[in-house]
């Protein structure tokens, strides 16, 4: 910079030279700073002006230590050839020494333009007001079009009126917690590098070398515009005092700022200039590494942390300074420069080169090699470091791959950069040492290894760290070729990140070709505001720069987001002719700009815009213009390019000198771009799109437009394709992706006839455009953002850009918004997510998220399938502050996203469900038959074994009543033990033998007779806990010629709801009486039951705590096997409380078919852990051992809920071969004992003596729970044969049931499709759609299946999908209802046939089902009929005609989040609504909508109308673990089951 910043003196040539010399020896090291600053005083003190006034506030310029850069290009404009970049460096050497030119300008402090008088003071507050004001047009920058916003308005004016008729969602009063502004931290702050000015950027911000005394370099200051040599700080040590020491000083002692991003509160700044401040020769200032948190920093003026260790004489300095005798500028910032000259690029670079090559590893084995890639990790705010260390590379031969600072082990797609790095096999990473010291350390102080990331070493470029190079030692330099000069990391739609090579002839091609468009000379001015690691950044501020020999003023957009007009001022400053910025930075210029006077901005011929590809660019360059055309602003000068890391620059605007030539633009109709036509429309269209031109096609380089799809064919004019380029300057590969590149960079496009148009390949560009007029080029959009929707084409900017423009346009917080798109049933769906504002309304989210959609549907003419609000500053970020768009998708989809607001709208968007069903008239039942005699299939039916040939000696069939059984067995057996009751810790709680059980049972019958005044026949309900007393009160009643029920009693800590239900079935058994425990009894008098119900409308109640002493006269013997022995209430999955009539037949018959097919005898043992109250249950604990004689060793579930593994012990300790279990008790084993099975098989747990474990339950297996069991506990030695289950519903208690010989169940898998249309369609293991149905136990003895038509009562046929009819002995005889409905009485229990075996009775079940017959072979010899269990007809539901079982769309939903434990489905009004439990924290209730409604959508092809969020254990379940739905119904409707959220699908 000597030459130029000294203009304003009047130096001699040969002083000037010297200068030179001078600050290359002072760079080098051959001089030390002391000598040199000695020096320069004597050349130039006799040519200095004199001092001014104390008032003079000059903007004093601090040096930095390490001014880094990179080696440069000397070649003359017109003398380009075909040679490295590094070659004419090397030829410059000379002549840099001579005139060391300033290459590079690196801004970032913050100046604010303004002068004393008008600055108002920062404080705290108004600084947040000044951030909240520029932050109000909190529209995203791209997409500001006041054009489109009035488009979008008059859309939404249509709608005005119309009122949504979908209900608000409903949250938890803990989910809608009101924040106010001040809770969150609104600085949109970025995790990547561009903040890392104020975070990591630590050894930029310090002024440390000395600068001989303050008045000398005050004045020189106020005599050069620039500062020149003499702030050129040194690169080869880091001595020296602060030149302007008292400034820091007095910054050091005011300034304590906590947030990075706002301007320091800098409100005192001393003026007195006779302070001399030396430092002795090699202090250094030491730093620390900023803390992170709350951590209070100090920072100088910039915003950039300073140590707090300091030289002695600055700490006393600190101490002793006096306050200024003036009042305090109200506001001053620091403008801070660090210049880096060419030949200092030059040396530097070759230190790094050299180093690289050397001082990694040992001389044997180095490091690194030429053509290894090296990562280089550099702070936004550090563009000398970087270039000193890119050109550093290239002069070594390695690979430079330019990456963002990992500032956390978590950033944001952080981790598809190590695996880009990893596949590039990359060990080293260059770095700074102010970037090096901000990284994440572990306690021990190493850098830990990043998520996906490659062990590296992390080498800094820093000029202390390195060793000097031979002199004798000299880069291999030779001419541009094919070789890799660098990798430019890309990231793509879907998260992953790709490595575009980029050759050395590539590189300086692409130089040459932006030199010609743009019309580079040497030594003009560019402003870059760029990130300067990859694209349009790097190819300008970087590559050409250094080619054309250009000042490049560089603006980080940590800088940017403090001061907005940066970039505008050091223009102005410096007469910039280029700058390189976004739209963005246009817009946030907008905002900012009115308080700015004397702003010129006549000096630029060329205002390059990055981003002008983008289709809403248009607006941001227009109103830039408008504003700023009165201050000198061309039309011309705004020069959008269009660019891709594949092909770099694809077209860019050429600046010319003819103000009247318009710039190229057309008004396309937005509905013919979805379809891919270009199509001109008027501007007063609302569904419009206005596209600028990018100018014409680069220098030497081919372009066309193909279809974006398919074979690459040529489009035609008026179609939209996507560009693709032929021309040396592109990438050539993706690194070590052959297939991709192949696809991208080796394109041959073709002619409608297939023909070639070149044979030399195109590349894919990622823009999508078309050429126009004059070769002009239009971009409509990029490959990366389109979404297909029912065939046609939308892209995400322009929908951003209609959200956006929907009042309020500040609801949106900083214009933070997302677009993509999802699977979901065959099509894209879109989905659009935004940061809300803090101080938002819930009404105002669903109004504005109402408000969009109207938008959206009338301008795109698309439905949008979700849209998700989050709170401000929540969504991962990209290094420069943007929305990372894979990585919100992959929260979205994954369920980590944690919405505030969530509105689903699949009802209206998706229309390509599958058509409705429709059915067809029925085809009559003999018809059916007869197809299947043709078609040679048997009808379905089977048998168990008949009970009539069975010969065994059972002495018990002699008897016809269970009550002659008992009184036989106290006579032949007294002794014998029937029960043995276990409590919680596994000690046998009490236990009867067979005489204990007849005596107790006398008693019992006694007191009904003589307490209650009982006679033959009356009802009596049995109201006990689960244990020994049931079972003598129910033998008690046979005694006493009494109708025994039992009752589950009333939960005591849940009185309200479970009371009740015990009241109901008393009433409707018409019970005469009520025996219960004194405990119980109490309980059914106590003030709570009175709240509960009317306790004085119970019958008598009989304590059979206190028995009479004597025998009863007489036994009762029922004088006909078909009269009542007991009911058996209970209530069905659906919410009917039915009551079944069992006679003494049946219950003998079906104890008997029991104990043959589980062949139990006297001596066996049988451990039950079920419910005794109804069903098999109640069988299997209080009638088959009396029968059968064997021990049921009895465990209450509910032990199990304080000792899990009770069940399990009790099976092991008493060696027991068969044991009966409910679904609930398993689940109950699977989820206690998961983590226990080591520790259980320590305390000797065996269960290899299992030879059948059965899951006794009324409904279709659950396949997924028996296998888990059987695998968790298949180390203690259970067989996984062992586990089977069983089937039985209200007309017949047990109708299947796993014995103890026959063939193994067998599993099917099943169509889930077919299923839905009442058909059964075999398919393979892990077919799409296939559901696994396991067979539910063998048929028992004495009972006959038929399936049949449940419409036309016909028989079907073999895998043919009915209801399943059972005929048996042991056959309920009926419904006991006190209306006494004979036709439902008659429909279900004595059903007939109307077509084939028309006599035979059966008892319809409610269940759907289909018998097969398979290749095993039963124990009779004959082949293997399997029954398989579907679902009940009742609580199946009719939805767009077709069948569907809850069961299914709950195992989806239950898969579709770890977070739901629990779902329970049910239609009203023939909507699906889905209840779902959550285990996790209420924030997540919101991840789930979108979760549940895609997945039913996918595997279900129903669209969910509403989704409500509950919390574990509102699911309504019953004892035998099945959920009631229909409660569940009611409860819902009620508003009683205080859900966290119930979102409403529109």
């Amino acid at each position: 910079m000597a030459d130029r910043s000294l203009e304003g003196m009047a130096l001699p040539l040969e002083v000037r030279a010297r200068l030179a010399e001078l600050e290359l020896e002072l760079s080098e090291g051959d001089i030390t700073q002391k000598g040199y600053e000695k020096k320069r005083s004597k050349l130039i003190g006799a040519y200095l002006p004199q001092p001014p006034t104390a008032n003079g506030a000059a903007v004093v310029r601090c040096r930095l230590q390490h001014s880094e850069g990179a080696p440069r290009r000397m070649l003359q404009a017109g003398n380009i050839g075909v040679c490295d970049i590094r070659d004419a460096a090397v030829r410059g050497r000379a002549a840099s020494t001579a005139g060391n030119r300033p290459l590079f300008y690196f801004r970032f402090g913050v100046d604010q333009a303004l002068p004393p008088e008008r600055r108002a003071p920062v404080t705290p507050s108004s600084s947040s007001r000044y951030h909240r004001r520029r932050s109000s047009g909190s529209r995203d920058e791209r997409y500001r079009s006041d054009v489109h916003t009035e488009a979008v308005q008059a859309a939404l004016a249509k709608h005005k009126e119309r009122k949504m008729a979908v209900p608000m969602p409903s949250k938890r009063r803990s989910l809608v917690v009101q924040t106010s502004m001040d809770a969150y931290t609104p600085p949109d702050t970025s995790s990547g590098s561009e903040d890392e000015g104020s975070v990591q950027g630590d050894s930029q911000g310090t002024p440390t070398s000395s600068q001989g005394s303050i008045n000398m370099e005050h004045w020189i200051s106020q005599a050069i515009h620039g500062s020149t040599t003499s702030t050129t700080s040194s690169s080869s040590t880091q001595s020296g005092g602060s030149g302007a020491a008292h400034r820091l000083a007095d910054v050091m002692a005011q300034t304590h700022i906590e947030n990075h991003s706002a301007p320091p509160d800098v409100t005192t700044y001393t003026s007195e200039h006779s302070v001399q401040v030396e430092r002795p020769q090699g202090s250094t200032t030491s730093r620390t590494a900023p803390k992170y948190g709350n951590a209070e920093l100090m920072e100088t003026g910039d915003g950039v942390p300073v140590s707090s260790r300091v030289s002695a004489k600055i700490q006393q300095l600190v101490n002793t300074l006096k306050r200024p005798k003036r009042p305090p500028l109200r506001e001053f910032f620091v403008d801070d420069f660090e210049e880096l000259l060419e030949g200092k690029l030059w040396t530097r670079s070759m230190k790094v080169a050299y180093n690289i090559l050397h001082k990694l590893g040992t001389k044997q084995e180095p490091m690194v090699r030429p053509g290894d890639r090296v990562a280089l990790v550099f702070p936004n705010n550090d563009p000398a470091a970087s270039m000193v260390a890119f050109y550093g590379c290239l002069l070594a031969e390695v690979v430079p791959v330019p990456i963002e600072v990992p500032l956390t082990r978590k950033d944001a797609g952080s981790q598809q950069i190590g695996f880009l790095l990893g596949s590039c096999g990359v060990t080293v990473a260059l770095t700074s040492d102010a970037c090096h010291k901000g990284l994440p350390k572990s306690p021990t102080g190493e850098i830990p290894q990043f998520k996906g990331w490659p062990k590296l070493l992390w080498f800094v470029t820093e000029s202390k760290h390195l060793s000097k190079p031979p002199r004798d030692w000299f880069p291999h330099i030779k001419d541009a070729n094919n070789d890799t000069a660098y990798i430019e990391y890309k990231t793509c739609k879907d998260g992953s990140v790709l490595g575009v090579t980029v050759t050395r002839i590539a590189l300086l091609t692409h130089c040459q070709a932006l030199t010609q468009a743009c019309g580079y000379t040497e030594a003009e001015t560019i402003v870059n505001v760029l990130d300067f690691k990859k694209d349009v950044g790097l190819w300008h501020g970087i590559l050409t720069s250094v080619m054309n020999m250009m000042h490049v003023i560089s603006i980080p957009y940590s800088l940017m987001k403090v001061n907005p007009l940066s970039w505008i001022q050091k223009v102005c400053q410096y007469k910039a002719k280029v700058a390189c910025v976004k739209s963005r930075d246009m817009h946030w210029a907008l905002v900012a700009h009115r308080d700015q006077r004397d702003i010129n901005l006549s000096s630029l011929r060329m205002l390059i815009v990055a981003d002008g590809a983008n289709p809403w660019s248009i607006s941001s360059c227009d109103a830039f213009l408008n504003v700023f055309q009165s201050k000198g602003l061309r039309q011309e000068v705004i020069c959008p390019c269009a660019s891709s890391p594949e092909a770099l620059t694809v077209a860019i605007r050429r600046p010319t000198d003819d103000s009247n030539q318009p710039p190229g633009r057309g008004v396309l109709s937005m509905h013919g771009l979805t379809y891919g036509v270009i199509r001109v429309d008027s501007e007063e269209k609302l569904s419009v799109l206005t596209v600028q031109d990018v100018g014409l096609v680069m220098p030497g380089a081919v372009m066309c437009s193909v279809k974006p799809d398919g074979v690459p064919q040529l489009c035609r004019t008026d179609e939209v394709g996507e560009l693709c380029v032929c021309a040396v300057a592109t990438g050539t590969s993706y690194y070590g992706l052959s297939g991709m590149t192949k696809n991208t960079f080796e394109v041959f496009p073709v002619t409608g006839s297939g023909a070639p148009v070149s044979e030399y390949p195109f590349v894919r560009t990622g823009l999508l455009g078309f050429v126009g007029p004059g070769g002009l080029v239009f971009v409509v959009g990029k490959m990366d953002g389109l979404m297909v929707v029912s065939g046609r084409r939308h892209n995400a900017d322009d929908i951003v850009a209609t959200a956006l423009a929907v009042e309020p346009m500040k609801f949106v917080y900083r214009g933070r918004i997302a677009v993509f798109s999802v699977t979901v049933l065959h099509d894209e769906r879109i989905v659009i997510v935004a940061e809300q504002r803090p101080d938002s309304t819930e009404e105002d989210s669903f109004q504005w998220m109402s408000r969009v959609l109207q938008a959206i549907d009338s301008i795109h003419q698309v439905g949008v399938y979700c849209l998700a609000l989050v709170p401000a500053n929540t969504l991962p970020k990209t290094p420069l502050g943007g929305i990372h768009l894979s990585e919100t998708k992959q929260l979205f989809l994954e369920g980590s996203l944690h919405p505030c607001n969530v509105l689903m709208c699949p009802h209206t968007c998706v229309t390509n469900l599958p058509k409705p069903r429709q059915k067809q008239p029925e085809i009559g039942p003999a018809s059916v038959m007869v197809g299947n005699l043709v078609s040679g299939k048997r009808i379905a039916q089977a048998s168990g074994r008949d009970l009539g040939q069975i010969e065994d000696n059972d002495q018990a069939r002699k008897f016809l009543f269970l009550s002659e059984v008992l009184q036989w067995r106290a006579q032949t057996t007294p002794d014998h033990v029937l029960y043995t009751l276990l409590n919680c810790r596994g000690t046998i709680a009490n236990s009867l033998t067979c005489v204990q059980l007849h005596k107790r049972a006398e008693k019992i019958a006694v007191m009904l007779m003589e307490r209650g005044h009982l006679q033959d026949g009356d009802h009596v309900a049995l109201v006990y806990p689960p244990g020994i007393d049931l079972i003598a009160a129910f033998y008690g009643c046979l005694y006493a010629g009494c109708v025994p029920i039992t009752v589950r009693p009333p939960h005591p800590q849940n009185i309200a709801t479970t009371l009740p239900t015990v009241k109901m079935i008393v009433e409707v058994s018409r019970s005469a009486c009520l025996m219960t425990t004194q405990l119980i009894c109490k309980l059914l008098r106590s003030r709570e039951a009175a709240a509960a119900v009317d306790v004085r409308a119970w019958p008598p109640i009989l304590d059979t705590d206190d028995l009479p002493k004597k025998r009863p006269a007489q036994i009762y013997k029922p004088s006909n096997p078909d009269t009542l022995a007991y009911l058996d209430f209970s209530v069905s999955t659906t919410g009917m409380l039915a009551g079944v009539k069992m006679s003494h037949a049946a219950t003998s018959a079906f104890c008997r078919s029991i104990k043959l097919q589980c062949e139990l005898y006297p001596s066996r043992e049988v451990a039950i852990c079920l419910d005794p109250y109804c069903g098999l249950g109640f069988v299997l604990w209080c009638l088959c051992s009396v029968y059968s004689g064997h021990q049921s060793i009895l465990i209450p579930p509910a032990e199990l809920e304080t000792n899990p593994a009770l069940w399990l012990l009790a099976v092991s300790q008493y060696k027991v071969r068969d044991t009966f279990c409910s679904y609930s008790v398993m689940e109950l084993c699977t989820k206690g004992l998961g983590s226990q099975t080591e520790s259980l098989k320590a305390r000797g747990l065996d269960l290899s003596r299992v030879r059948t474990c059965v899951v006794v339950a009324e409904e279709r297996p659950r396949i997924a729970l028996t296998q888990s069991f059987s695998k968790l506990f298949k180390d203690l030695g259970l067989h996984p044969r062992a586990v089977s289950t069983s089937f039985g519903c209200r007309v017949n208690l047990a109708i299947c049931l796993q014995g103890t010989s026959g063939p193994d169940p067998t599993t099917v898998y099943v169509d889930m499709r077919a299923l839905r249309h009442d058909r059964v369609r075999l398919v393979e293991r892990g077919s799409p759609h296939s559901l696994p149905l396991m067979e539910s136990g063998k048929i028992l003895p004495g009972v006959r299946i038929i399936i049949a038509n449940p419409e036309t009562k016909g028989p079907l046929g073999d895998s043919h999908l009915g209801e399943i009819w059972v005929h048996s002995a042991h056959n309920a005889s009926g419904y006991f209802t006190i209306y006494g409905d004979e036709s439902l009485q008659s429909d279900h229990f004595s059903s007939r046939l109307s077509f084939g075996d028309t006599q035979t009775v059966w008892a319809r079940t409610g269940y759907l089902g289909f018998l097969r017959r398979t290749e095993l072979t039963d124990a009779n010899g004959e082949r293997h009929d399997a029954l398989y269990v579907v679902g009940a007809l009742d609580e199946a539901m009719e939805l767009r005609g077709m069948r569907y079982h809850p069961i299914d769309i709950e195992t989806s939903v239950i898969r579709a989040h770890k977070s739901v434990t629990e779902c329970a489905v049910f239609t009203w009004t023939n909507l699906l609504v889905v209840v779902v439990e959550l285990d996790g924290s209420e924030q997540e209730a919101l991840d789930l909508v979108p979760l549940v409604t895609n997945v039913v959508l996918e595997e279900h092809y129903l669209v969910v109308g509403v989704v409500v969020v509950v919390d574990i254990g509102v699911i309504p379940i019953n004892s035998r673990g099945e959920k009631q739905r229909m409660h569940l119904r009611d409860g819902f409707l009620a508003d009683q089951l205080d859900p966290i959220y119930v979102a409403y699908n529109m």
